[in-house]
C-alpha cells in the first residue's frame, strides 16, 4: 500500500534543523560558472560579477575606528557590509546566493527566511545569535516582509550579527506587476531595516522566470486514475487526498516539513481544489517550497495548479509567497506530468 504524507509525523532534533542550513539539493551544484545570464537583461551578468567580487572580499579584515579606539581597547571593526538581491521570480537569485555559499571561506550558513524564523523559535533568540555569530556569511533566501513580528525578529538578528562581523546577503522577490517599475521590494526591505540600510548594497536583477522561458506554462490536472496508478507503481511515492493533506499540515510544525518529505521521490495528490483560507494557504506554500528545494515532482488530479489560490489570497499582503508558490508548483506539476508520460 502506498504511503501517505498524512501518516508522517517527524520529530527532527535541533541538530538536524541546524544541519539543514545548507543549500537544498536543487542548488547543491550551483556555481557562478554555471549561472548563465540572459543577454536580454544585462543586470544578470552584472549581478554575477558583483557576487564574485563580494565572495572574494569575505574574510578580509574590516577597517576599524582608528588609533584612539584601539588605545581604548574597543572593538574597532566596522559592521560587516551586506548585499540585497532584488528581482522577480526565476531570474536566478537563489542560484547566485547558493553560489556565494559554496565559495565562501570559513563557515557560511544558508536558509530561507522562514527556516531561520522557525529555528529561532525552536532554539531561542540568544542561542541563535551565538550559533550564527561564528558564520562567515549568513545567506537569507526569500526575505519576507509580510509578518511584522518575523520581520522585527530578523532585523534584530541581522543587526547583531552584522555588528559581530557576519556578512549578510539576502534575496527577495518583486511582484510580477511591479517589474520594470522600480525597486519596490528593495525599497520595502531598506525601509524595514532602516537603522542599518546603509550596510546593504542593492542589486536589481531583471529578467523572465527561467521556469517559463519559451515554454507552455499551463499545467492541466491529471486524471485521478492516472495519479493513483502511478503512485502504486512508483517506489518512494506518496498518495494523499488533498483535504487529508491540508488537515495534516495543521498538525505538523512547518519547521518539520523538510523532514516529513525525507526519502520521498514523488508526491501524488487527488482532489486538488482552490484554497480559500490563509492558514491553509501559507502552510501549503511552505510544503511546496520544501518539495521544490528537493526536486520532488507532483502529480495531481482535480483543479489546475494555476487555480490553487483564490484571487483574494493573491491580492493579499502574502501575495509574494503565493506567487512564488504558483511558479514552483507549476514547475513540479510539469515534472510530474512528464513522469506520467502525459
Amino acid at each position: 500500500m502506498t504511503e501517505a504524507l498524512a501518516d508522517r509525523r517527524p520529530v527532527p532534533s535541533l541538530d538536524r534543523l541546524v544541519a539543514d542550513l545548507v543549500p537544498p539539493p536543487r542548488f547543491a551544484d550551483a556555481r557562478l560558472e554555471t549561472y548563465v545570464p540572459d543577454p536580454a537583461h544585462p543586470s544578470q551578468a552584472q549581478a554575477k560579477e558583483r557576487i564574485g567580487a563580494f565572495a572574494a572580499q569575505l574574510g578580509r579584515p574590516r577597517s576599524g575606528g582608528g588609533l584612539l579606539a584601539r588605545l581604548r581597547g574597543k572593538d574597532t571593526a566596522a559592521p560587516a557590509h551586506g548585499l540585497y538581491l532584488d528581482g522577480g521570480y526565476g531570474v536566478g537569485k537563489t542560484h547566485l546566493l547558493t553560489s556565494l555559499f559554496h565559495v565562501a571561506p570559513g563557515r557560511p550558513v544558508y536558509g530561507t527566511f522562514v527556516e531561520y524564523t522557525n529555528l529561532v523559535g525552536a532554539m531561542g533568540y540568544q542561542k541563535a545569535v551565538e550559533l550564527f555569530s561564528s558564520a562567515s556569511v549568513l545567506c537569507i533566501d526569500e526575505f519576507e516582509l509580510d509578518d511584522v513580528g518575523d520581520t522585527l525578529l530578523m532585523t534584530r538578528l541581522i543587526r547583531e550579527l552584522s555588528d559581530a562581523g557576519v556578512a549578510v546577503v539576502a534575496t527577495s522577490n518583486t511582484l510580477p506587476e511591479a517589474l520594470g517599475e522600480g525597486r519596490f521590494a528593495a525599497q520595502d526591505f531598506l525601509r524595514e531595516i532602516q537603522s542599518m540600510a546603509e550596510r546593504f548594497d542593492v542589486l536589481r536583477i531583471d529578467g523572465e522566470d527561467y521556469r517559463h522561458r519559451g515554454g507552455d506554462v499551463r499545467t492541466p490536472p491529471l486524471a485521478e486514475e492516472t495519479v493513483r496508478e502511478h503512485a502504486a507503481a512508483t517506489d518512494g511515492a506518496t498518495l494523499d487526498g488533498f483535504e487529508d493533506l491540508l488537515a495534516h499540515l495543521k498538525e505538523v510544525h512547518p519547521s518539520r516539513y523538510g523532514a516529513m518529505i525525507d526519502d520521498i521521490r514523488c508526491v501524488h495528490l487527488t482532489g486538488l481544489r482552490t484554497i480559500t483560507d490563509h492558514h491553509d494557504g501559507l502552510r501549503f506554500v511552505v510544503l511546496v517550497d520544501r518539495l521544490y528545494d528537493r526536486e520532488v515532482p507532483v502529480l495531481a488530479s482535480g483543479a489546475d495548479v494555476a487555480e490553487i489560490y483564490t484571487g483574494e489570497l493573491l491580492a493579499s499582503g502574502y501575495r509574494k509567497k503565493y506567487y512564488r508558490s504558483l511558479s514552483r508548483l507549476a514547475s513540479l506539476a510539469r515534472d510530474g506530468a512528464a513522469l506520467a508520460g502525459v
